[in-house]
Formats: structure tokens, sequence, C-alpha cells
């Protein structure tokens, strides 16, 4: 499937729902479910608007965000479901994404889940996306590097289709779990997406800030879908003070910062989907040419570090009881760290700290297989050294964004 650029997406979906008598007295997937009608109206307007890609109303629709509000084995059944509506509208006069949006669940030390947890979940959902037959996947308003690659790895587990990431962050460019976005931006694209960008939080005028920064890493389309400007509660009602004018005012500079693919998150409506699309046909798109292949994302801090090619690692440490310890004490920057994994209890010892992980990694390895489980598991972007081949690590490399 080959998708042309510049394109624009769809507009809110929960602003439309509660217009549409949405209570949240369920969950919006089930309500779009018993309505599907609502869907489909204005799912139909975005459409006529200019809308080219339409989102499926799957943002919920995990085990884990179905099950907190009590509903239990209907993972399959509720995205079936949901993307057939959206599907039935589109009719060939626009794509359908299969959304899927963070379950809720957090690594330890935050949470309970583990990182294989997570892929289930999203595994589950991205199964039954693809067997409803979705254009395209978007990994949207995410705010964890764990969530978005385990998801990554769900969809491309089960479909060859194109995978589009958005992160939502504040102002800083940082998302609520502290991810910076760049580093996301890099983690990312090395996995082999097709598309990264920001939705959600913030308005145009201060995403553009979070997207030049972007677009000096990026090798791959940017995503632009904001809010219509900061929310604000107004007798009692939220609302959102961007206009359609105002929110397009700067679509034609994030085209020329490598912006492709454009939308509407929070707050907008038909009004904003038609004026972007007007406002689209005058953009310039200028493709990334950025290279970041030799680009090392480190685990808690989320910090990059460009490494020349006869960088060396003085010491690799095993996977024992005093990892953590001397993990949490290395704190040069300009220092490789090394660590030795080659069984499962390597991995696991690993797993439980590598969030300590605060300076560039090289895993050194003997076995392809302990090697996959520590690049699972490591929420970061690592480098290898060891005795297996290329042939061997070229997987891996595609799969991971491992650096040989």
């Amino acid at each position: 499937m080959e998708l042309r650029l510049p394109l624009v997406l769809d507009g809110s979906t929960g602003t439309q729902l509660q217009k549409r008598g949405f209570a949240g007295d369920c969950t919006a997937e089930e309500w779009c479910i018993a309505h599907p009608e609502a869907v489909e109206d204005f799912q139909g307007n975005y459409i006529s608007c200019g809308s080219n890609i339409l989102y499926t109303p799957t943002f919920g629709a995990n085990a884990s965000t179905l099950e907190n509000h009590k509903v239990f084995g209907k993972v399959r059944d509720f995205n079936l479901k949901l993307a057939a509506i959206s599907k039935n509208i589109a009719k060939g006069k626009a794509y359908v994404a299969g959304d899927i949006s963070p379950c809720g669940r957090f690594l330890y030390p935050m949470g309970d889940a583990t990182f294989e947890d997570l892929y289930d979940i999203y595994h589950e959902q991205a199964s039954a996306l693809e067997e409803s037959g979705v254009d395209l996947f978007v990994i949207e308003t995410m705010v964890s590097l764990a969530d978005a690659r385990a998801a990554i790895l769900a969809v491309k587990d089960v479909s060859k289709k194109p995978v589009f990431v958005t992160f939502s962050c504040d102002e800083t460019g940082r998302t609520m779990m502290g991810t910076d976005v760049v580093a996301a931006l890099v983690i990312c694209q090395s996995m082999g997406i097709d598309a990264f960008g920001l939705n959600c939080s913030t308005g145009p005028d201060a995403m553009i800030q979070q997207l030049k920064r972007l677009s000096q890493h990026a090798e791959i389309p940017l995503i632009a879908k904001p809010n219509a400007g900061l929310p604000e509660v107004v007798d009692g009602k939220t609302v959102y003070n961007c206009p359609p004018e105002e929110f397009v005012k700067y679509t034609l500079e994030m085209g020329e910062l490598g912006v492709g693919i454009f939308g509407g998150c929070c707050g907008t409506t038909e009004e904003h989907i038609k004026a972007l699309a007007d406002k689209v046909k005058e953009v310039k798109y200028i493709a990334p040419t950025h290279k970041d292949r030799d680009v090392i994302v480190c685990a808690n801090s989320k910090k990059m570090f460009s490494l020349p090619k006869n960088i060396t690692v003085s010491e690799f440490l095993p996977c024992d009881e005093n990892l953590q310890d001397k993990l949490e004490a290395e704190d040069d920057e300009n220092k490789l760290i090394g660590i030795v994994i080659d069984t499962n209890a390597d991995v696991q010892g690993f797993a439980d700290c590598e969030l300590s992980v605060s300076c560039p990694l090289c895993i050194k390895s003997n076995h392809i297989d302990a090697l996959e489980k520590a690049l699972r598991v490591f929420q970061g972007r690592a480098m290898y050294e060891g005795p297996l081949s290329d042939g061997e690590l070229l997987p891996l490399c595609e799969k991971y964004g491992l650096i040989l």
C-alpha cells in the first residue's frame, strides 16, 4: 500500500461523540456499537470535509482498558464491529486506520506489568484489527516507550501494512512518563515504522516547536494532529479556544519541516478539518532526509548519543546481583556500558534493572535467542558486540533498531 503525501487525517472522535449524546455512563466503544449511525455521521462529515484517513473508534478497545470497565472477553468482537462502522462509511473514499492507544498498564517499578504483558494486550487488538481489514494502523497518544515498542512489535507480527505512531507531550517535548519525543522518534523509526509524530496535549502553536526538534532527526514523514488549542471549562463544559482559521496558521510551515500527514485531535470539528484540507492543498511537503543510523538511546533518561565508529567498551558487566548498583553508579555519558547476556537468567536480571541504564549500552551475547529477549525488554536502542554473524543479526537490526 502506497500512501501519497500530503494526507489529511480526521478530527476528534471524543468531541463528536459527546455532541451526539455520549455521557460516559458506559465505555465509548460500547456506545459506538450501540449507535453506529452517530459514528457514520461525523466520520462521513470528515470525509466530505477532506479527510483521507479515518481512525476506527477503537481507542480503548484493548483487554486492559475494557476489563477496567468490567467488560470481559470482547476485544475481538468490539474491534471487528467498530472497524466495520468506519469501513462502511469510508467505502473507498478514505483509508481506514486501525486505532490503538495506551492500555493503561505500566512496567515495574511504576506498575506490575512485564513487557510481554503489554505485547500480549496489543497483539490481541492488532490481530482483530488486521482481521477486520483495516488499511493501516495508527498507534496514538503514546506516553511511554514501553507501550509504543510493544504495540509496534505486535502490529508488525500480525500485519505488513503501514504503521503510524504518535506521542503526546507537553510544551517541553516530554511525555507524562518523562520520555523526550525526539528520543522516541529515533527508537521508533529504527523499528521500521512508516511515520511518526505528535497528537493531543497542545494546540498547533506549541506543537510546531516540537516538530522543529523532530525534523532534525526524522528520516520518515512526520505527523501533526494537535488539539484545537488548550481546553477551558466554561459553564461546566470543556471548550477549546482555537478556531479553524487559527488552527491552520502553521500548516505550511509544518510541511516544510517534513510533516506530510495532518489532522486534528481534541476539540477539532468538521470545520477545522475543512480548513485544514484546504490549506494542505498549498503545502509544499519536504520529505525528511536526516539519517540517525548510529544514534543510541539510553533507557532511563531517554538521552541520545551519536557514537564514533571506533568506540570500544572497556568492561562488560555480568548480569549478577551487583548489576543494579553498578548501573546506578555509572554516569559517564561518554562511556559505553557493556553487559553480557547469554542466558534466560541474564535476561531476567537485565530486565529487573534496565531502567537504570543512563549511558549508551552495548550488549555482548553469544546466543541469538538471549540477545533478542534482551532487546525486547530494553526500552532504548542498543549496540551489539560479539561473534554472531551479520546474517543472524540483520533481522534484529530491522526489528529492534540494533546497531552493529
